[in-house]
């Protein structure tokens, strides 16, 4: 980074360093000639090397904000949509209810009017409160931010976030376990205190904490290979699927002992992924039997729309940031880009795209691009959305091991906060840096001595979890960021 001061009387000198103090008047990047501005705070002068590592540790603090405020907002749309079916509700249809109809309609109001006694007074003085809070932060933002010159400035916050120094994954000392049994699905759950592994029929449950592992439960519920593992991040619930076609529904009790408490059965072959909207009141699962369903939560789960669009089996899924779009790919040598049509209220196929390979996995990086591993070979590609046909093609790949897949469980994710996908190809499980410009750089190739080699990472991406074949363990690594 060099920069030059554009001071009239400080003759192009080059930038030394940047003042850090929020309330300094002048201009943040200074020269040796600018110091005697800055003299009032020089404990707050920062010299240029050191500026990109202030950075990147007050990105966090960003990021932090977007977490919270996504969070608010999913349950904000929680609580919209307990009340949607009161919205449109016409007085007039009253005399035609049925017996159920007017059972359930005076059960929902007697409740929303206890709930009115005490509980929305507190919502509506807390949002009054978060409204008053949002007023005088946009205020000491505005006044102490130039809009106009921050909009001159190049500045990409997916840019500053990329620049976070390597991450390699070390094992935790002590901490594998032996497990005999296959595991084809691990999981962890929304704070990492917990793990679930299908190990063939069953599914063990372990507390986790500080990189170790202590089984606490056995479930038992299903008849056949457990396949894929999902933990609501929303509530204490977890959805498997096994080799059958059969997923189950988990809860936890106050004592922290689960029960199956819901079976959905209507795939015909093993269930190969299951994945959640924000909301958690959608399922979609794909499956062995070629298709895709969209499983819908009311009073229960059901399945509310089947794709059959496949023509063998169906493996990863992905849902974009938007949760408008589903990508899938499978054995057929098919990509499906299936869309949520508003005015139609189902899911509509928008693009299929032919390729030469079977995709084993598949991944939504943000809303415009996403990635593809074929079974075989040493590439994994780049697809992106072109802004004028809105239709997404093949525009770069990235240069993985050499491979010859023969499993589709492990699906890769993308861990934002670190601009991390996890994707596994063969023996190899590839961690992959997402950089400027899109581009892509596998930062460090974990070697295994199996492609029986299963796994997850948790959602912060401290901790990768595997279970492989050849050593039959279970083993844990953590990041280090360097």
């Amino acid at each position: 980074m060099q920069m030059r001061c554009n001071q009239a009387d400080h003759q192009n000198q080059t930038i030394v360093g940047v003042c850090i103090d929020n309330t300094c008047p002048n201009l943040r990047p200074y020269c040796n000639f600018c110091l005697p501005l800055h003299s009032k705070h020089p404990h707050m002068l920062t010299p240029l090397d050191l500026i990109t590592e202030w950075i990147q540790e007050r990105i966090p603090q960003v990021l932090n904000v977007q977490n919270n405020l996504q969070e608010l907002k999913v349950s904000l749309e929680n609580l919209l949509n307990q009340f949607s079916p009161y919205f449109d509700f016409n007085i007039d249809q009253i005399p035609i209810l049925g017996l159920y109809q007017m059972d359930k309609l005076v059960k929902g109001l007697s409740l929303i009017e206890e709930c009115d006694k005490i509980l929305f007074k507190q919502l509506n003085q807390s949002i009054q409160q978060v409204k008053q809070i949002v007023t005088e932060i946009l205020k000491t933002l505005e006044n102490q931010t130039n809009t106009q010159c921050i909009a001159q400035i190049p500045c990409d916050l997916e840019k500053l976030k990329s620049n976070i120094s390597p991450i390699t994954y070390e094992f935790v000392n002590n901490n594998s376990i032996t497990q005999q049994e296959c595991c084809l699905a691990v999981a962890f759950n929304k704070d990492c205190s917990m793990v679930a592994a299908g190990c063939e029929d069953l599914i063990k449950l372990y507390e986790f904490k500080e990189g170790m592992l202590k089984q606490i439960q056995l479930l038992s519920q299903h008849q056949e290979d457990v396949s894929t593992l999902y933990f609501m991040k929303h509530s204490n619930q977890l959805l498997s699927g096994d080799t059958t076609g059969t997923i189950l529904i988990w809860s936890s009790n106050n004592n922290n002992q689960w029960n199956c408490s819901l079976t959905l059965k209507q795939h015909k072959s093993g269930i190969n992924c299951l994945i959640m909207n924000n909301n958690e009141d959608i399922i979609i699962s794909s499956s062995n039997d070629k298709t895709i369903k969209f499983w819908m939560k009311q009073n229960e789960w059901i399945c509310q729309q089947t794709i059959n669009e496949h023509k063998h089996q169906v493996y990863q899924l992905s849902l974009n940031d938007k949760q408008n779009k589903v990508i899938s790919c499978g054995w057929d040598q098919l990509i499906l880009v299936i869309e949520y049509s508003e005015q139609d209220k189902q899911w509509m196929i928008i693009q299929r795209i032919q390729v030469d390979c079977q995709g084993l996995r598949i991944y939504f990086i943000n809303d415009n691009l996403f990635t593809f591993q074929p079974k075989k070979g040493n590439l994994m590609h780049i697809y992106e959305m072109n802004d004028e046909s809105k239709q997404f093609t093949q525009t770069k790949h990235i240069t993985v091991n050499q491979g010859d897949d023969g499993y589709v469980f492990f699906p890769q994710q993308y861990i934002k906060s670190k601009q991390l996908l996890v994707s596994k190809h063969d023996k190899q499980i590839n961690l992959i840096r997402k950089i400027d410009n899109d581009q892509f750089n596998v930062e460090q190739t974990l070697e295994f001595g199996s492609n029986q080699l299963f796994g997850n990472m948790s959602d912060d991406g401290e901790y990768l979890i595997t279970w492989e074949f050849q050593t039959q363990t279970i083993q844990i690594r953590r990041s280090i960021q360097e």
